[in-house]
């Protein structure tokens, strides 16, 4: 028997992520996610900075990451020179501080680009759930588990959790955008 159920969580963890992702994009306030996507090279292992350090933010322009283990400070300072943030840390003994700049006009251009192609990505991944679940009911159909009644009927429903889904991502879309362009 089909279940539109299994299709249905899998939209939202696609979703999930989406808005994580989002979160961790910089802004212009300090935001202790924007350093969730930075990984770590240590212990034989990518570790994201939350596992090595305590990160704080004392101000709104302002992140801290107080380093647990000073051989880990180097490696941290420089995976977050290579990130795609664009911060400069500064590394006081085990502290490193992360003073957040204000976007330029550029670099707010180059975000909203940004999270336009992440908003589609995750729409991709959407509709590619979307297929997977038409393929399903196809196959039981063929199989005559269904009939083709069913078939519509869950087509519809699985169209219509697809629509909701991608009307979210548009929303998180144009929120993230505004939020952007507020100076």
């Amino acid at each position: 028997m089909f279940n539109e159920n299994n299709y249905n969580q899998k939209m939202m963890k696609t979703l999930d992520v989406f808005s994580k992702e989002l979160t961790s994009l910089r802004t212009g306030r300090a935001n202790a996610n924007m350093l969730d996507l930075v990984k770590v090279d240590v212990y034989g292992q990518k570790m994201p900075i939350n596992q090595l350090a305590s990160v704080t933010t004392p101000e709104p322009r302002m992140i801290n990451i107080q380093v647990w283990d000073l051989n880990n400070v180097s490696l941290i300072d420089s995976c977050i020179r290579k990130s795609e943030l664009g911060l400069n840390p500064q590394i006081d003994g085990q502290l490193i501080r992360l003073p957040i700049p204000d976007l330029s006009e550029e670099r707010r251009n180059e975000m909203k680009k940004l999270i336009k192609s992440m908003g589609e990505k995750c729409k991709i991944s959407i509709r590619n759930i979307r297929r997977e679940a038409n393929d399903e009911l196809k196959k039981l159909l063929k199989s005559k588990d269904i009939s083709e009644d069913d078939e519509k009927k869950f087509e519809k429903k699985i169209q219509e959790v697809t629509d909701q889904n991608i009307k979210k991502i548009d929303d998180k879309v144009t929120t993230k955008e505004n939020e952007i362009m507020k100076i």
